[in-house]
């Protein structure tokens, strides 16, 4: 999807990048496709546009782009796990069980049955009243995401980065959302931006449910795609010429793919393809929006093909195939490129852009380095998570011969 202006542009044009979220998956996604856009574009640099835009998962890669890292680099640290030992990404930071949560509820169970048993015997409550009362016992989130801010802070900390909004080069804009108003937070506008980047990314990424709600100078934030899918406004509105926007999750067209129907794979693969049919229903919403009211600026939407089994059968929160995810993203990427050449290149020329075909016309190029990703040191959760998966994985093929 495309927008297109009727006239072009003077200056040097102001460019934004919107990512949305879509977990680890979502975010192996985005580096794949970032790395394909970035070698097949001249007159782009992916670390010195005018403003980036987060969302959950894409909060984790805007973050890095702002302070520099390229998406090579990013591949080279998250995917295969070549980089510096500080920016490798370890899974295990996102499945640390939340024991502080555990606790703080545990020490409310007594005197919340106390009461519940008080309300049924004496003030005769219905029992499902009483057991509603318990709720206020039960955890907000199965793991702790306080490493996500930790470790973040530590890569943001190296020479030539930064930790803060404020002492950027460009425009980084990460959205969370507010529990107890459902209202957008853009962390890294003014009034939002004396809050640390790693903070913010640990709030945008908070998944209800499976992360507790992250604390900020007294209010409570969570994932921020609870209220848009994108958020890509909030670019739109400091009046840029081209926005980029990715979005890793699509619904499937699973008759279009040779795949049996969904409600065969269960409850699961209904689960997921409400839950991105949902969220991609949203986001087409916004996107008609922003033709009508930003009819100045292209915009340029990039996302799998929702004929992708590929991508649709993955575990959005897997992490153990991030290498054979990335470099599908990344071939299906150069793919979408070649077939929409002919619509984007006018397009891209206002802004000074180029497409370069003879890199999309080499077939030799891949993503990764060397076939196989080099094994990432990850702690023993790490590997244990992995392994996991890998029981998972197998269990879920067997039942499909079965």
């Amino acid at each position: 999807m495309t927008r297109t202006t009727k006239g072009t542009t003077k200056q040097r044009p102001r460019i934004a990048l919107a990512l949305a979220g879509g977990g680890p998956l979502g975010a192996i996604y985005e580096i794949g496709a970032l790395c394909a856009i970035e070698e097949s574009l001249e007159g782009i640099e992916f670390t010195k546009l005018d403003h980036y835009v987060g969302v959950s998962a894409g909060s984790f890669i805007a973050a890095a782009l702002a302070n520099g890292m390229t998406p090579r680099s990013m591949c080279e640290s998250f995917i295969e796990g070549r980089g510096e030992a500080l920016d490798v990404f370890d899974p295990a930071w996102l499945l640390v069980p939340a024991w502080g949560e555990y606790a703080r509820r545990a020490a409310m169970f007594p005197a919340l049955a106390a009461s519940a048993f008080w309300r049924v015997t004496i003030g005769r409550k219905p029992i499902a009243q009483a057991l509603e009362h318990l709720g206020r016992s039960l955890p907000t989130g199965l793991f702790s995401n306080a490493l996500i801010h930790s470790r973040l802070a530590a890569v943001f900390a190296r020479a030539g980065r930064t930790n803060d909004f404020r002492r950027l080069n460009t425009k980084l804009t990460l959205v969370a959302t507010d529990l107890d108003t459902g209202e957008a937070a853009p962390f890294g506008r003014p009034g939002w931006d004396d809050v640390p980047i790693s903070k913010a990314v640990q709030a945008s990424s908070a998944l209800p449910g499976l992360f507790p709600p992250v604390e900020i100078q007294g209010r409570h934030y969570v994932d921020g795609a609870l209220k848009k899918t994108m958020h890509a406004s909030v670019a739109l509105d400091d009046g840029v010429d081209l926005l980029l926007c990715l979005n890793p999750l699509v619904p499937f067209h699973a008759r279009e793919s040779g795949i049996p129907r969904i409600a065969e794979g269960g409850l699961p693969s209904v689960l997921s393809q409400t839950f991105r049919s949902m969220i991609h229903s949203r986001m087409e919403l916004g996107m008609r929006h922003y033709e009508r009211a930003y009819p100045q600026t292209d915009i340029v939407l990039v996302e799998p093909d929702h004929r992708d089994a590929e991508l649709y059968l993955a575990n959005t929160f897997s992490y153990r195939q991030r290498g054979h995810l990335a470099e599908h993203a990344y071939r299906q990427t150069r793919a979408m490129l070649r077939s929409r050449r002919e619509e984007l290149e006018p397009q891209l020329a206002r802004h000074g852009i180029r497409i370069d075909t003879r890199v999309l016309g080499d077939s030799r190029r891949q993503l990764l380095s060397s076939p196989k990703p080099v094994r990432q040191q990850t702690t023993r959760l790490g590997r244990a998570v992995e392994g996991i998966e890998l029981a998972l994985d197998n269990l879920e093929a067997a039942l499909q011969l079965a």
